[in-house]
């Protein structure tokens, strides 16, 4: 089979300035270029004047040691924004901040995660794991305790179990990122009011779409790009 390579694609780190307190850099991930690439080969042999462009075959793959990844640009170069559980660690270096994060950990010890799966999910929620719901990247944070846990038991009066949470949880983790105040307690008073959702209605609902409770725009059909934040997909 006659083929040609294409040229590979070396994954570049990214860092992001940030602010100082309790927000933090992203880090610098050191990547092997020379083992982080996709490539992709097209097949020349069903090339022909009878036969169709489309009937060439292409096949594409890459390294499977980058585990997440995100893409980006700027005018002049492009980047990958590489983010996962194991480079928490590396980022919370103070004992003050280390001993808010383990604390906001505990308060989730009630739905039986891993410390895995509890860095994923506060991760998500504010910003030490890449996620689309944010749309730009959302600035990291660490969080306290009692915001977690006052999130948490603002869902428990809405009439979730913890077995409702866990599952809650898994599939909206960004949701302990929200506002309490103006997002949570908003957006349920909304589903109250134009909506009558309520009770075990409204314990149905959060189940099956939570990201409900983080909705804070309305482009009314005039897309502003923020969809995943849109009451438009209600």
């Amino acid at each position: 089979m006659e083929s040609i390579k294409f040229a590979s694609l070396a994954l570049s780190p990214y860092r992001r300035s940030g602010m100082s307190g309790n927000r933090l850099n992203s880090p610098l991930l050191t990547i092997d270029s020379a083992a982080q690439f996709w490539y992709c080969k097209v097949d020349l042999s069903a090339a022909s004047s009878s036969i169709p462009l489309p009937n060439i075959r292409f096949s594409c793959r890459y390294s499977p040691s980058v585990a997440t990844a995100t893409w980006t640009s700027n005018p002049s170069t492009k980047h990958w924004i590489l983010h996962s559980t194991a480079q928490i660690e590396s980022i919370i270096t103070s004992n003050e901040d280390q001993s808010m994060w383990e604390a906001c950990k505990q308060a989730l010890s009630a739905f039986n995660f891993s410390d895995e799966e509890k860095d994923k999910i506060l991760g998500k929620a504010f910003g030490f794991v890449h996620s689309p719901y944010w749309g730009e990247e959302r600035t990291m944070e660490v969080p306290k305790f009692e915001t977690v846990n006052g999130i948490l038991d603002y869902l428990r009066s809405l009439n979730l179990s913890d077995d409702d949470l866990s599952k809650l949880l898994k599939k909206f983790p960004e949701i302990l990122g929200c506002n309490l105040e103006e997002e949570l307690k908003g957006n349920v008073k909304i589903l109250e009011e134009q909506w009558s959702i309520n009770g075990n209605s409204l314990r149905k609902l959060l189940l099956r779409n939570p990201k409900v409770l983080g909705y804070n725009v309305d482009c009314k059909g005039d897309c502003i790009a923020q969809c995943t934040r849109c009451w438009a997909r209600f």
